[in-house]
């Protein structure tokens, strides 16, 4: 089992992250996971952890499409974050439009941190989707 300090999930659906921490737990021994309905809270609690000099998440499930701020939101405000720790991002979303995929792309290349991209339903976590991140630390 893989061990990691945390996780932060931002959907705004139930189902996704009750799925997403349940498969979590199969695989992952995480001293927290955190929720996020969307990513102004998320953004805010990031921004209060680094004033704080507190640990930033291993890994961040990300949707795309929530109300008040959105994935893309989100990526905008947390790029501008003096971060230096390497952050696993898993965009999930529902979305089959190619402006998103190329969008993921685009940051990808403007980030040090990982972008992944997974289309939902998320039916299967794999080790890989938390452990790159560990491997090149």
């Amino acid at each position: 089992m893989i061990k990691t300090n945390s996780i932060y999930i931002i959907d705004d659906d139930v189902i996704t992250l009750f799925g997403i921490k349940k498969l979590l737990n199969k695989i992952v021994e995480c001293d927290s996971i955190y929720e996020f309905n969307n990513g102004k809270i998320a953004i805010n609690t990031l921004m209060h952890q680094i004033e704080l000099g507190k640990e930033l998440p291993d890994v961040i499930f990300l949707d795309i499409n929530m109300p008040i701020m959105d994935g893309w939101e989100f990526l905008n405000e947390f790029l501008k974050l003096p971060i230096d720790k390497k952050i696993r991002i898993n965009i999930i979303t529902s979305s089959i439009d190619p402006c998103d995929r190329r969008r993921w792309l685009e940051y990808k290349e403007i980030t040090q941190h990982q972008l992944e991209y997974k289309n939902k339903p998320v039916l299967s976590i794999g080790v890989e989707d938390i452990v790159k991140i560990h491997m090149a630390s």
